[in-house]
Protein backbone atom coordinates (compact mmCIF):
# COMPACT_ATOMS: atom_id res chain seq x y z
CA UNK A 1 0.00 0.00 0.00
CA UNK A 2 1.20 3.67 -0.96
CA UNK A 3 1.33 6.62 1.03
CA UNK A 4 -0.62 9.17 -0.42
CA UNK A 5 -2.21 13.15 -0.12
CA UNK A 6 -4.43 15.58 -2.13
CA UNK A 7 -5.40 18.45 -3.09
CA UNK A 8 -8.63 20.56 -3.11
CA UNK A 9 -9.51 21.78 -6.62
CA UNK A 10 -9.42 24.89 -7.82
CA UNK A 11 -12.97 24.98 -8.94
CA UNK A 12 -14.34 23.89 -5.47
CA UNK A 13 -15.50 26.52 -3.04
CA UNK A 14 -16.55 25.91 0.26
CA UNK A 15 -19.54 29.07 -0.01
CA UNK A 16 -22.36 29.40 -2.35
CA UNK A 17 -22.83 32.28 -4.27
CA UNK A 18 -26.29 34.23 -5.80
CA UNK A 19 -25.99 37.38 -7.90
CA UNK A 20 -28.86 38.61 -10.43
CA UNK A 21 -27.50 39.75 -14.02
CA UNK A 22 -27.56 43.19 -14.23
CA UNK A 23 -29.91 44.47 -17.57
CA UNK A 24 -30.97 47.63 -18.92
CA UNK A 25 -34.87 48.64 -17.88
CA UNK A 26 -36.84 46.94 -20.82
CA UNK A 27 -34.05 44.79 -21.99
CA UNK A 28 -36.06 40.72 -21.92
CA UNK A 29 -34.53 38.64 -18.91
CA UNK A 30 -30.85 37.44 -19.82
CA UNK A 31 -31.29 34.13 -17.54
CA UNK A 32 -32.58 33.32 -13.90
CA UNK A 33 -30.36 33.99 -10.70
CA UNK A 34 -26.63 32.67 -11.03
CA UNK A 35 -25.95 30.39 -8.43
CA UNK A 36 -21.79 29.46 -8.04
CA UNK A 37 -20.86 25.97 -7.40
CA UNK A 38 -24.74 25.02 -5.78
CA UNK A 39 -25.07 21.67 -4.32
CA UNK A 40 -27.22 19.01 -5.57
CA UNK A 41 -30.31 18.50 -3.82
CA UNK A 42 -28.21 15.46 -1.36
CA UNK A 43 -25.52 17.44 -0.68
CA UNK A 44 -27.30 20.39 0.36
CA UNK A 45 -28.92 18.73 3.45
CA UNK A 46 -25.64 17.65 4.62
CA UNK A 47 -23.87 21.21 4.34
CA UNK A 48 -26.93 22.69 6.18
CA UNK A 49 -27.00 20.32 8.83
CA UNK A 50 -23.04 20.82 9.37
CA UNK A 51 -23.93 24.43 9.42
CA UNK A 52 -25.36 23.66 12.26
CA UNK A 53 -23.06 21.32 14.01
CA UNK A 54 -24.17 18.68 12.86
CA UNK A 55 -22.39 15.87 11.41
CA UNK A 56 -24.81 12.95 10.66
CA UNK A 57 -26.15 13.75 7.45
CA UNK A 58 -22.62 13.71 5.72
CA UNK A 59 -22.01 10.83 7.71
CA UNK A 60 -25.23 9.16 6.02
CA UNK A 61 -24.45 10.72 2.82
CA UNK A 62 -20.99 9.25 2.25
CA UNK A 63 -22.29 6.05 3.30
CA UNK A 64 -24.99 5.41 0.81
CA UNK A 65 -22.21 6.47 -1.56
CA UNK A 66 -20.20 3.70 -0.73
CA UNK A 67 -22.83 1.60 -0.53
CA UNK A 68 -23.71 2.47 -3.83
CA UNK A 69 -20.68 2.17 -5.63
CA UNK A 70 -21.55 5.68 -6.29
CA UNK A 71 -17.79 6.80 -6.48
CA UNK A 72 -18.17 9.85 -8.54
CA UNK A 73 -20.77 11.67 -6.33
CA UNK A 74 -18.63 10.54 -3.11
CA UNK A 75 -15.52 11.96 -4.62
CA UNK A 76 -17.60 15.19 -5.55
CA UNK A 77 -19.39 15.30 -2.42
CA UNK A 78 -15.75 14.70 0.00
CA UNK A 79 -14.34 17.52 -2.27
CA UNK A 80 -17.39 19.57 -0.78
CA UNK A 81 -17.69 18.68 2.92
CA UNK A 82 -13.76 19.56 3.40
CA UNK A 83 -14.03 22.71 1.88
CA UNK A 84 -16.85 23.44 4.03
CA UNK A 85 -15.08 21.84 6.93
CA UNK A 86 -11.78 24.17 6.28
CA UNK A 87 -14.07 26.68 7.80
CA UNK A 88 -16.18 25.30 9.74
CA UNK A 89 -14.48 21.90 11.45
CA UNK A 90 -17.05 21.59 14.84
CA UNK A 91 -19.35 19.07 13.27
CA UNK A 92 -16.34 16.79 11.51
CA UNK A 93 -14.26 17.07 14.60
CA UNK A 94 -17.23 15.34 16.39
CA UNK A 95 -17.94 12.58 13.83
CA UNK A 96 -14.07 11.56 13.87
CA UNK A 97 -14.37 11.44 17.88
CA UNK A 98 -17.43 9.67 17.33
CA UNK A 99 -16.09 7.32 14.46
CA UNK A 100 -12.63 7.32 14.06
CA UNK A 101 -11.81 4.23 12.06
CA UNK A 102 -14.83 4.29 10.02
CA UNK A 103 -14.25 4.49 6.03
CA UNK A 104 -16.43 7.93 5.44
CA UNK A 105 -14.95 10.05 8.14
CA UNK A 106 -11.06 8.58 7.49
CA UNK A 107 -11.56 9.66 3.84
CA UNK A 108 -13.24 13.29 4.35
CA UNK A 109 -10.11 13.56 7.28
CA UNK A 110 -7.46 13.00 5.15
CA UNK A 111 -8.82 15.35 2.42
CA UNK A 112 -9.33 17.72 4.77
CA UNK A 113 -5.70 17.25 6.02
CA UNK A 114 -4.10 17.91 2.58
CA UNK A 115 -6.59 20.92 1.54
CA UNK A 116 -5.09 22.64 4.51
CA UNK A 117 -1.58 21.39 3.69
CA UNK A 118 -1.69 21.93 -0.61
CA UNK A 119 -1.82 26.00 -0.14
CA UNK A 120 1.71 26.00 1.68
CA UNK A 121 5.04 27.05 0.17
CA UNK A 122 5.98 23.45 2.33
CA UNK A 123 3.66 21.53 0.23
CA UNK A 124 5.77 18.40 -0.75
CA UNK A 125 7.02 17.98 2.95
CA UNK A 126 3.76 18.87 4.77
CA UNK A 127 1.78 16.11 2.02
CA UNK A 128 4.57 13.45 3.38
CA UNK A 129 3.48 14.20 7.22
CA UNK A 130 -0.01 13.60 6.54
CA UNK A 131 -0.33 10.76 3.97
CA UNK A 132 -0.87 7.86 6.71
CA UNK A 133 -4.41 9.84 6.71
CA UNK A 134 -5.40 8.44 3.12
CA UNK A 135 -3.37 5.10 3.76
CA UNK A 136 -5.71 4.16 6.37
CA UNK A 137 -8.70 5.38 4.08
CA UNK A 138 -7.48 3.26 1.67
CA UNK A 139 -7.21 0.33 3.34
CA UNK A 140 -10.59 0.76 5.36
CA UNK A 141 -12.71 0.09 2.27
CA UNK A 142 -10.61 -2.27 -0.79
CA UNK A 143 -13.17 -0.85 -3.36
CA UNK A 144 -13.12 2.48 -3.24
CA UNK A 145 -10.99 4.30 -6.18
CA UNK A 146 -11.79 8.09 -4.09
CA UNK A 147 -8.36 7.79 -1.75
CA UNK A 148 -6.08 6.79 -5.25
CA UNK A 149 -7.69 10.02 -6.68
CA UNK A 150 -6.29 11.24 -3.59
CA UNK A 151 -2.85 9.64 -4.52
CA UNK A 152 -2.37 10.73 -7.83
CA UNK A 153 -3.01 14.35 -6.90
CA UNK A 154 -0.37 13.57 -4.33
CA UNK A 155 1.95 12.26 -6.82
CA UNK A 156 2.14 15.79 -7.98
CA UNK A 157 1.81 17.94 -4.89
CA UNK A 158 4.79 15.36 -3.52
CA UNK A 159 6.76 15.72 -6.73
CA UNK A 160 6.83 11.99 -7.32
CA UNK A 161 8.56 10.22 -10.45
CA UNK A 162 7.03 8.24 -13.26
CA UNK A 163 6.95 4.55 -11.83
CA UNK A 164 4.97 6.10 -8.57
CA UNK A 165 2.66 7.52 -10.38
CA UNK A 166 1.95 4.59 -12.82
CA UNK A 167 1.68 2.34 -9.35
CA UNK A 168 -0.93 4.72 -7.86
CA UNK A 169 -2.51 5.01 -11.65
CA UNK A 170 -2.81 1.26 -12.14
CA UNK A 171 -4.53 0.86 -8.32
CA UNK A 172 -6.88 3.29 -9.31
CA UNK A 173 -8.19 2.15 -12.85
CA UNK A 174 -8.04 -1.46 -11.53
CA UNK A 175 -10.97 0.31 -8.80
CA UNK A 176 -13.11 2.36 -11.24
CA UNK A 177 -11.73 1.67 -14.97
CA UNK A 178 -13.67 5.11 -15.71
CA UNK A 179 -13.31 6.97 -12.57
CA UNK A 180 -13.64 10.62 -13.96
CA UNK A 181 -11.86 12.26 -11.39
CA UNK A 182 -8.98 9.62 -11.20
CA UNK A 183 -8.45 10.22 -14.77
CA UNK A 184 -8.82 14.35 -14.24
CA UNK A 185 -6.00 14.19 -11.75
CA UNK A 186 -3.88 11.70 -14.02
CA UNK A 187 -3.91 14.12 -16.31
CA UNK A 188 -2.89 17.10 -13.92
CA UNK A 189 0.24 15.23 -13.18
CA UNK A 190 1.31 14.64 -16.73
CA UNK A 191 0.33 17.98 -17.67
CA UNK A 192 3.12 19.00 -14.47
CA UNK A 193 5.38 16.19 -15.60
CA UNK A 194 5.11 17.18 -19.24
CA UNK A 195 5.11 20.88 -19.33
CA UNK A 196 4.58 22.19 -22.44
CA UNK A 197 4.23 18.85 -24.05
CA UNK A 198 0.49 18.90 -24.59
CA UNK A 199 0.28 16.38 -27.29
CA UNK A 200 1.06 14.02 -24.43
CA UNK A 201 -1.64 15.03 -22.86
CA UNK A 202 -4.45 14.93 -25.75
CA UNK A 203 -3.56 11.22 -26.12
CA UNK A 204 -3.99 10.24 -22.49
CA UNK A 205 -7.36 12.25 -22.66
CA UNK A 206 -8.33 11.30 -26.53
CA UNK A 207 -7.41 7.13 -24.90
CA UNK A 208 -9.12 6.99 -22.17
CA UNK A 209 -12.41 9.14 -24.04
CA UNK A 210 -12.72 5.85 -26.54
CA UNK A 211 -12.29 3.49 -23.93
CA UNK A 212 -15.24 4.67 -21.97
CA UNK A 213 -18.64 4.71 -22.31
CA UNK A 214 -20.73 7.43 -24.02
CA UNK A 215 -22.50 8.60 -20.99
CA UNK A 216 -19.11 8.80 -18.69
CA UNK A 217 -17.91 12.15 -17.61
CA UNK A 218 -14.58 10.16 -18.82
CA UNK A 219 -15.83 11.42 -22.71
CA UNK A 220 -15.05 15.33 -21.50
CA UNK A 221 -10.96 14.54 -20.98
CA UNK A 222 -9.86 16.18 -24.17
CA UNK A 223 -12.09 19.46 -23.50
CA UNK A 224 -10.08 19.55 -20.16
CA UNK A 225 -6.51 18.85 -22.27
CA UNK A 226 -7.92 21.79 -24.38
CA UNK A 227 -8.17 23.99 -21.61
CA UNK A 228 -4.99 23.34 -20.17
CA UNK A 229 -3.14 24.02 -24.00
CA UNK A 230 -5.61 27.00 -24.42
CA UNK A 231 -4.61 28.96 -21.01
CA UNK A 232 -0.78 27.63 -20.95
CA UNK A 233 0.58 29.35 -24.11
CA UNK A 234 3.15 27.39 -23.99
CA UNK A 235 4.76 23.88 -25.71
CA UNK A 236 3.99 22.93 -29.37
CA UNK A 237 1.34 24.02 -31.50
CA UNK A 238 -1.45 21.75 -31.40
CA UNK A 239 -3.93 21.57 -34.49
CA UNK A 240 -7.22 23.15 -34.40
CA UNK A 241 -8.77 19.84 -35.43
CA UNK A 242 -7.93 18.37 -32.49
CA UNK A 243 -8.79 21.17 -30.29
CA UNK A 244 -12.28 20.88 -32.54
CA UNK A 245 -12.17 17.31 -31.90
CA UNK A 246 -12.26 17.84 -28.31
CA UNK A 247 -14.92 20.48 -27.92
CA UNK A 248 -17.43 17.97 -29.71
CA UNK A 249 -17.08 15.18 -27.83
CA UNK A 250 -17.90 17.48 -24.44
CA UNK A 251 -20.75 18.83 -26.59
CA UNK A 252 -21.95 15.34 -27.37
CA UNK A 253 -21.67 14.48 -23.42
CA UNK A 254 -23.24 17.29 -22.14
CA UNK A 255 -26.40 16.75 -24.50
CA UNK A 256 -26.79 13.43 -22.71
CA UNK A 257 -27.71 15.10 -19.70
CA UNK A 258 -30.66 17.30 -18.34
CA UNK A 259 -30.70 21.07 -19.03
CA UNK A 260 -30.02 23.60 -15.75
CA UNK A 261 -28.97 20.23 -13.90
CA UNK A 262 -25.84 20.71 -11.02
CA UNK A 263 -24.22 17.47 -11.66
CA UNK A 264 -22.81 18.37 -15.67
CA UNK A 265 -22.21 22.18 -14.51
CA UNK A 266 -18.78 21.50 -13.98
CA UNK A 267 -18.15 19.89 -17.89
CA UNK A 268 -20.47 22.61 -19.27
CA UNK A 269 -18.52 25.80 -18.10
CA UNK A 270 -15.71 24.58 -18.78
CA UNK A 271 -16.48 23.37 -22.07
CA UNK A 272 -18.27 26.90 -22.32
CA UNK A 273 -14.72 28.28 -21.63
CA UNK A 274 -13.23 26.27 -24.50
CA UNK A 275 -15.55 27.15 -26.92
CA UNK A 276 -15.66 30.81 -26.62
CA UNK A 277 -11.87 30.59 -26.91
CA UNK A 278 -12.01 28.87 -30.26
CA UNK A 279 -14.26 31.38 -31.47
CA UNK A 280 -17.60 28.95 -31.87
CA UNK A 281 -20.31 31.73 -30.46
CA UNK A 282 -23.16 29.64 -31.43
CA UNK A 283 -21.85 26.62 -29.68
CA UNK A 284 -21.24 28.49 -26.58
CA UNK A 285 -24.85 29.70 -26.81
CA UNK A 286 -25.91 26.31 -26.45
CA UNK A 287 -24.10 25.52 -23.37
CA UNK A 288 -25.16 28.60 -21.66
CA UNK A 289 -28.53 27.54 -22.22
CA UNK A 290 -28.09 24.03 -20.50
CA UNK A 291 -25.81 25.77 -17.81
CA UNK A 292 -28.95 27.21 -16.90
CA UNK A 293 -28.02 28.87 -13.33
CA UNK A 294 -25.10 26.84 -12.48
CA UNK A 295 -21.82 29.19 -12.54
CA UNK A 296 -18.92 27.20 -11.38
CA UNK A 297 -15.90 28.80 -9.49
CA UNK A 298 -13.29 27.03 -12.46
CA UNK A 299 -12.15 28.27 -15.07
CA UNK A 300 -14.07 31.64 -14.17
CA UNK A 301 -11.66 32.26 -11.60
CA UNK A 302 -8.82 32.52 -13.27
CA UNK A 303 -9.98 35.20 -14.76
CA UNK A 304 -11.38 37.29 -11.68
CA UNK A 305 -11.49 37.42 -8.15
CA UNK A 306 -15.12 37.60 -8.81
CA UNK A 307 -16.22 34.34 -10.88
CA UNK A 308 -19.56 34.92 -10.43
CA UNK A 309 -19.70 37.96 -11.83
CA UNK A 310 -17.58 37.00 -14.39
CA UNK A 311 -19.65 34.71 -15.52
CA UNK A 312 -22.25 36.83 -15.66
CA UNK A 313 -20.66 39.09 -17.47
CA UNK A 314 -19.97 36.20 -20.27
CA UNK A 315 -23.23 35.51 -20.29
CA UNK A 316 -24.57 38.87 -20.87
CA UNK A 317 -22.20 39.14 -23.60
CA UNK A 318 -23.72 36.51 -25.13
CA UNK A 319 -27.10 36.80 -25.13
CA UNK A 320 -27.48 40.01 -26.53
CA UNK A 321 -23.87 40.92 -28.93
CA UNK A 322 -25.29 38.78 -31.40
CA UNK A 323 -21.82 37.99 -33.90
CA UNK A 324 -20.01 40.84 -32.41
CA UNK A 325 -16.21 38.95 -30.77
CA UNK A 326 -16.22 38.14 -27.21
CA UNK A 327 -13.84 40.83 -25.83
CA UNK A 328 -10.36 39.78 -24.93
CA UNK A 329 -10.84 40.38 -21.26
CA UNK A 330 -13.65 38.47 -20.47
CA UNK A 331 -11.80 35.10 -22.05
CA UNK A 332 -7.84 35.39 -22.25
CA UNK A 333 -6.33 35.54 -19.00
CA UNK A 334 -2.36 35.47 -20.68
CA UNK A 335 -1.84 35.40 -24.42
CA UNK A 336 -3.76 33.49 -27.15
CA UNK A 337 -1.32 30.18 -27.69
CA UNK A 338 -4.25 29.89 -30.75
CA UNK A 339 -2.03 32.81 -31.84
CA UNK A 340 1.30 31.37 -31.12
CA UNK A 341 1.78 33.65 -28.00
CA UNK A 342 3.14 31.94 -25.00
CA UNK A 343 1.99 32.69 -21.77
CA UNK A 344 2.48 32.32 -17.62
CA UNK A 345 -0.07 29.79 -16.69
CA UNK A 346 1.30 26.49 -14.99
CA UNK A 347 0.26 23.79 -16.32
CA UNK A 348 -0.39 21.72 -13.55
CA UNK A 349 -3.04 24.06 -12.26
CA UNK A 350 -5.96 22.51 -14.69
Amino acid sequence: MVDTMALLPSFIRPTRMSKRSARPAGRPPAGDEAVLDAPDDRLSPALVAAGRGEYAAAAELLAATRAAADWENRDRYVRRLAAFARSRPEWFEEWRATAPDGPDALLLGAQLAVDRAWPSPARAELLREVSPLITAAARADDRDPVPWRIALDHARGSLAGHRYFEEVWEAAVRRAPHHYGCHAAALRYLAALWHGSHHECFDFADRAAQDAPAESLVQALPARAALGYLTDGCGPEVPRRRLDAAADRAVALSGRFPAADPWPAEVRNKLLYVLLRLGRPEDARTQLRLIGPYATSFPWDRLSDDPLGHFLRVREHLLTAGSQPVPAGLIWESADPLDGHGGHVCAGDH
